[in-house]
């Protein structure tokens, strides 16, 4: 059996990140493929990235009142994700984000929703058979 080491430590995380609506919406792709380029510098492997949805916020971040809230998932070292937030701190196009490791058991079934596609339905389980007093 092998030494586990933290730098050998690999997960699968879910990106949420607050843009500034008004950059994101001059070009729209430009801000998404910057935050991908840093998960990649980093050396991530982007799984999913999309728009998640443009929404009023709660209270103004940064002066801005709406947001673009987009979704990523990504495969990244544990160790290289403190410099991926802080390479996201010093954007100032980036309102907020929160990155949250996914539990192995959860990977597939979130990605294939991410993706869109049709996660395998759940095996059928048998009704168990009554039994005891008053069963016919």
């Amino acid at each position: 059996m092998g030494v586990w080491t933290l730098a050998d430590n690999t997960g699968v995380y879910e990106g949420l990140f607050i843009f500034d609506s008004n950059r994101f919406a001059r070009d729209r792709d430009a801000l998404a493929r910057e935050v991908e380029g840093y998960v990649e510098a980093a050396g991530g492997e982007l799984l999913v990235s999309r728009l998640w949805e443009e929404r009023r916020l709660a209270y103004a971040i940064k002066g801005q009142r709406k947001g673009s809230y987009w979704l990523m998932y990504f495969r990244i070292p544990t160790l290289q994700l403190t410099g991926l937030t802080r390479q996201c701190e010093i954007n100032d196009s980036i309102l907020r984000q929160l990155f949250v490791r996914l539990p192995d058991s959860l990977v597939e079934p979130i990605l294939a929703h991410a993706k869109g596609e049709i996660a395998a339905p759940a095996p059928e389980v048998e009704e168990p058979e009554a039994v005891g007093a008053g069963v016919e």
